[in-house]
């Protein structure tokens, strides 16, 4: 059985979906007005791993992750990001939007994770049900309005904070983006006046012209999408104290029925001790490690090696190693004949589907596939097939890797490969005569070795 960790209830529950058919998961998207960092996109492996372990266990998914591009306040201006963006670049709010959108989508692609079986909704395509929602509050009694738009009060719902257990009394005064005007200090806004100064994205509203706050989108796009009631709720444990509690206040408030059953969140990627930002210059993307010879399977691998609710720091010299590591694993693989009827072993995927089912240990899984790899009494054939089934979840595409590898190799003859294969574990057990009486073998057939950090590369001598 499959068992998460619960941040609602802070225990490691069973799941039971609440259809059996389908399990409908949201997932917090970005605000598409910059690149994604490397820290943002721990997140969606994060989810996509999740929904592989759903599958494992014969779960249907609908994913859903929103794309914010409207509402979602800078804590130090107060002023719309995406807007900002748009006004010192002189270009249209929708095509910032766009642009990074299609880069978030990409990176996800570069990932190994299916957005064609992801809906992406898009905030300022949803404005209809944002008012209507809101609307519906308001009919409820669990609104006011100010000079600076319409409010959500906290006081009416008296369950607020409970997702993580969060200590209201002890919460600091909200930054500029809320005003003086709250009744309450944990109060959000739900629709914000688009005062003064001119705005690119503004809408006619009941209470007048403006913009929707950032909270209300989550939850009127993932009704829209998953249902008043749905399983699964996932993101960074940056929207735990409010983003994610206000989420569920307004939608219990209009419902007065549990909004969400399970919600999980991943934990920060640091880079030496401190959180990734803007302000701090730490800032590195997914494209920025592929410019210094990083495959994003490199990326995905070393994030696996922690588990999502754990912190990791990152450093360049950690990525190699999981470089290297990956990289020796595609040479075994590629140097393994598929045999058509070879099957993957019960064993190991019993113990494999376990970890899995144990809140997503992947640490753990990587563990047992390197066992495996070294496990001598299971043939290569086999182990290749057991390898291809836990990737099925990893989702580190290792098939795919070796396609690549065979298109480097497919002009090297067959014996030389074996050969700098047989020199690859000479190597590795460091026995260096043998090492350099192989090196010679391939030089006398006509290439040269040139030893790297993954092994070794074998080209043609002019």
């Amino acid at each position: 059985m499959l068992k998460l960790k619960n941040t609602l209830t802070g225990e490691i529950e069973e799941f039971k979906p609440i259809n059996p058919d389908e399990v409908r998961m949201y997932n917090c998207g970005p605000t598409v007005y910059n690149y994604p960092h490397i820290g943002n996109l721990r997140s969606y492996i994060f989810a996509d791993t999740l929904r592989r372990a759903l599958e494992l266990n014969g779960f249907m998914v609908k994913q859903v992750i929103n794309l914010t591009d409207v509402g979602q306040l800078s804590e130090e201006t107060a002023e719309d990001k995406i807007e900002v963006v748009a006004e010192k670049e002189g270009k249209k709010v929708s095509d910032i939007a766009e642009y990074f959108s299609d880069v978030f989508k990409k990176n996800l692609e570069d990932l190994n994770i299916d957005t064609s079986k992801i809906e992406f909704p898009t905030a300022s395509k949803h404005i209809d049900e944002q008012i209507n929602f809101i609307k519906k509050l308001e009919e409820k009694g669990f609104t006011y309005t100010t000079s600076e738009g319409v409010y959500f009060d906290t006081s009416k719902f008296p369950e607020y904070g409970k997702l993580g257990n969060i200590n209201i009394e002890g919460l600091e005064e909200g930054a500029r983006i809320e005003g003086g005007e709250r009744k309450n200090k944990t109060d959000f806004a739900l629709w914000r006046f688009s005062g003064k100064k001119e705005r690119q994205q503004e809408w006619e509203s009941p209470w007048g012209k403006g913009f929707p706050g950032w909270h209300i989108e989550c939850s009127a796009m993932s009704m829209k999408y998953l249902g008043e009631h749905f399983d699964i709720h996932t993101g960074g444990i940056d929207h735990i104290p409010t983003h994610h509690n206000n989420e569920i206040a307004q939608s219990e408030a209009l419902t007065g029925e549990p909004f969400v059953n399970y919600w999980l969140h991943n934990a920060f990627l640091n880079i030496k001790g401190e959180k990734i930002s803007k302000s701090l210059g730490n800032i590195i993307t997914l494209d920025d490690l592929k410019a210094k010879g990083f495959l994003p399977a490199h990326f995905r691998y070393w994030l696996l090696q922690a588990r999502y609710s754990t912190a990791v720091d990152f450093s360049e010299e950690s990525l190699l190693a999981s470089k290297n590591a990956l990289n020796r694993l595609i040479t075994l693989l590629s140097s393994i004949k598929e045999i058509s009827e070879a099957r993957a072993d019960d064993e190991y995927l019993a113990i494999f589907k376990g970890l899995i089912n144990d809140d997503l240990d992947t640490p753990k899984t990587l563990a047992l596939l390197w066992e495996l790899v070294h496990d001598d009494s299971i043939i290569d054939a086999t182990k290749k097939a057991t390898i291809y089934e836990f990737d099925k979840v990893l989702g580190l595409g290792v098939q795919k890797l070796e396609e690549e590898q065979f298109l480097l190799n497919k002009n090297i003859p067959e014996d030389v490969l074996v050969l700098s294969k047989e020199r690859d574990i000479a190597r590795e057990n460091k026995d260096w005569e043998k090492s350099d009486e192989l090196r010679e073998k391939i030089e006398s057939l006509g290439f040269e070795v040139r030893d790297i950090e993954e092994g070794s590369k074998i080209t043609k001598k002019n």
